[in-house]
Formats: structure tokens, C-alpha cells, sequence
């Protein structure tokens, strides 16, 4: 019965892996829709390759910091137990992409393709892993002071801080280093308007990730018997109330509401084994409107010229989330209890320092010794991989 247990375990979180590596999909198609024609092609070869420079990074580097796991043996040790634990690396690597297909988002149609793959590469091999380890495997000890001095652990069941608010501020740093895109805002203060290019890639980015969302939430239980229901609706109720604020503050425009699931998604990850479903949905509301306002702040008043909004959408909603989970986690307010405001309010702000000061210093590195903005003739044509440079190529005698 056990290694039938395992079996089935390995299956449950496979399916899990496939569903949040189908969400990579979902983060393409979000920015194809966002960005101009010119840059479409840059959009699509970007989220694929940074995939690929992910793995490699997170099997040879990240996973080892993590979780103290080395994959240098023999095929058959690996193969033990059903090949659990090589499946929990494929759904687990599936979370760390998702840090460069968050950043690809802010940094989109004037950052250089190759330095951005080598920025990918330690940000899923160093940076990332270095937070995981801390909140999802007790490396360093903060767990067991947080615990010995709140009453409870620094909780985040799917990945609110350890994933999105990473990914998020670790943007918003590779952002103000990169600069606006040329013309966006001009000297006399007048901002020069770049409307999503698709609205239909848009919305079909929205959903397939919504959708892959419930396999990055409830499969994070990571086996059958730990599996929650509780989960899904909480899942379910922040995408509702995420979706219905954003259409209602951003007032019915499209982007803000295709936008306001996933901010609802974002938020609810942390605590969504643990919230009563009102108050995933107010978590979620909360969320949506968030997103939309900030947005619109630093777009507009702050001038950060952050393409796709990743620093309010995932380094926000995300921060929003860890400490939501310390509020409507409390019995007081309706939830299953066993976590606490402080050690909530600490772990996310420990997040927080960690992927933004790691994300300078790795674009910042870059930066100094590559660079990582496109030059100007290359972001006038589109960003270094389009499809006006390839159709040019005197290797090809078409375009696409």
C-alpha cells in the first residue's frame, strides 16, 4: 500500500507540474497581448528560453540551496520511491521559472535578450532558492525563531511572497535600472500612450493562467492525503473578488479586468488553506483594487515604466497576501488559526529585502559589465529578437 501511496502521490503532483508548466503559457500570451506588434516575437522566444535557462539553473544550483538536494548519482537511486522526489523537483521548478517569466514582464521591449537569460540564471540558481530555503525548509533558522518568539512560523502555502512578491520586487528593481522605453514620457511631463496590442492574446494569457492557477494552489499540498478543497474555493473566491474591484475601480477597462484574477490569485496563495472563503474573497477584492490603483500611480504620477504592472501584481498583491494570511488566518476572523500577524508581517518584508536587494545587485552586475538596455535603433525596429529583424536576415528569403 505504501508504494502504491507513492505512485499515486508522484501522479498528483505531476499533474501539478504540468498545470503550473502550462501557466508559462499563460505569462507569454499576457505579454504578447500587452506589448506592441514590433515586439510580439521577443515576447514568445523570451518566456520558452528563460524556461530552459531556469531549469538548468534551479538543477544544478537552485534546488541544491533550497532543499539541500544534489541530482549527482545514479539514475537508479534517482528512480527510488516512483521517482517522487524527481517529480516534486519538476513542480517545484516550475515555480522558480515563473521569477524571470515575472520579470519579463517589466523589463519588456527594451531589455537585451541575452543578458536578460544570464540575469535568469542567477536569479533561479541564487536569489530565489536562497528565500525558499529560509520559509519552505527552515535553512537559517528564522523559521525556529519566528516560531520561538511569535507562537508560529512564517506561513505561505503556495507561494504569495516566496513566488510573486519575489518575482514582483526583483522587477521593480530590474526596472528602474533599465529606465523607461524611449518616448514613453516626454520632458514636458506629457506621457506618450502604449495600449496592449491584443486584447484577445490578453485575455487568453488571463485565463490559461487562471486556470493553471488551482494546480500552483491546491497541488502545493504536494500529496493526496495532505490535498485541501479548502484550497480551491479559497482559490475561486479571491479570483471573484480580484476580478469584480478591478472591473469596478478600473472602470471596465479591459486590462485592469483580465488583470484582477490573477492579482486575487496572487494574494490568496499564501493563506488559502487557512482563510474562511469571505475572507478569500475580501483578500482577493483587496487585491484587484490594489492592483489598479498602484498601477495607475506608478505609471502615471511615478513615472516607472513597468510594461505588464508586475511590481503592483505580483510584488504587492504578493506582499498583500503574506501578511493577509497573519489576518483572515486567525480564528478571530474566521480561519483555521496557527499563524501569526508578526511572524507574517516579518517573513514578507524579509522576502521583500531579499529579491529586491538581489535583484539589483544581479541587474546592476549586469548592467556594469554588458549592459542590459537595447540600443536605441534596436528598440525603435523592436527588441533584439523580432520579427522585423528576422524578416530582414539575409539568411531568410521570407518573413514568417
Amino acid at each position: 500500500m505504501g508504494n502504491l501511496q507513492t505512485g499515486s502521490d508522484a501522479l498528483f503532483i505531476l499533474l501539478g507540474a504540468i498545470m503550473v508548466l502550462a501557466m508559462h503559457a499563460g505569462f507569454a500570451f499576457l505579454e504578447l497581448g500587452t506589448v506592441r506588434k514590433k515586439n510580439q516575437v521577443n515576447a514568445l522566444v523570451k518566456i520558452l528560453t528563460d524556461f530552459a535557462i531556469s531549469t538548468l539553473a534551479y538543477f544544478f544550483i537552485g534546488y541544491l540551496i533550497a532543499y539541500g538536494v544534489s541530482f549527482f548519482s545514479g539514475a537508479g537511486e534517482l528512480a527510488q520511491k516512483s521517482g517522487y522526489e524527481l517529480v516534486k523537483f519538476f513542480f517545484l521548478l516550475t515555480f522558480a521559472a515563473a521569477i524571470p517569466a515575472i520579470v519579463s514582464g517589466g523589463i519588456a521591449e527594451r531589455a537585451k535578450f541575452n543578458p536578460q537569460l544570464a540575469a535568469t540564471f542567477m536569479l533561479v540558481g541564487f536569489v530565489y532558492p536562497f528565500f525558499e530555503g529560509i520559509a519552505w525548509n527552515h535553512r537559517f533558522g528564522v523559521q525556529n525563531w519566528l516560531h520561538a518568539v511569535f507562537g508560529a512560523e512564517f506561513h505561505d502555502f503556495a507561494g504569495s511572497v516566496v513566488v510573486h512578491a519575489v518575482g514582483g520586487w526583483i522587477g521593480l528593481a530590474a526596472v528602474l535600472l533599465l529606465g523607461a522605453r524611449r518616448g514613453r514620457y516626454s520632458k514636458e511631463g506629457r506621457i506618450a500612450s502604449h495600449p496592449p496590442s491584443s486584447i484577445p492574446f490578453l485575455a487568453l494569457g488571463s485565463w490559461i493562467l487562471t486556470v493553471g492557477w488551482f494546480g500552483f494552489n491546491v497541488m502545493s499540498a504536494q500529496t493526496i492525503s495532505n490535498i485541501s478543497g479548502l484550497v480551491a474555493v479559497n482559490s475561486l473566491m479571491a479570483m471573484v473578488g480580484g476580478t469584480l474591484v478591478a472591473l469596478w475601480v478600473g472602470k471596465n477597462d479591459p486590462g485592469f479586468v483580465y488583470n484582477g484574477p490573477l492579482a486575487g490569485l496572487v494574494a490568496v496563495c499564501a493563506g488559502s488553506d487557512l482563510m474562511h472563503p469571505i475572507g478569500a474573497l475580501v483578500v482577493g477584492g483587496v487585491a484587484g483594487g490594489l492592483f489598479v490603483m498602484m498601477f495607475t500611480l506608478t505609471q502615471n504620477r511615478w513615472k516607472i515604466d513597468d510594461v505588464l504592472g508586475v511590481w503592483p501584481l505580483h510584488g504587492l498583491c504578493g506582499a498583500w497576501g503574506g501578511i493577509a494570511a497573519g489576518i483572515f488566518g486567525l480564528k478571530a476572523w474566521g480561519g483555521v488559526g496557527g499563524v501569526s500577524f508578526m511572524s507574517q508581517l516579518l517573513g514578507t518584508l524579509l522576502g521583500v529585502g531579499i529579491a529586491f536587494s538581489g535583484g539589483f545587485l544581479v541587474y546592476g552586475m549586469i548592467k556594469k559589465l554588458v549592459g542590459i538596455r537595447l540600443d536605441p535603433e534596436d528598440e525603435f525596429i523592436g527588441a533584439d529578437l523580432s520579427i522585423h529583424k528576422i524578416s530582414a536576415s539575409p539568411e531568410r528569403e521570407s518573413g514568417w
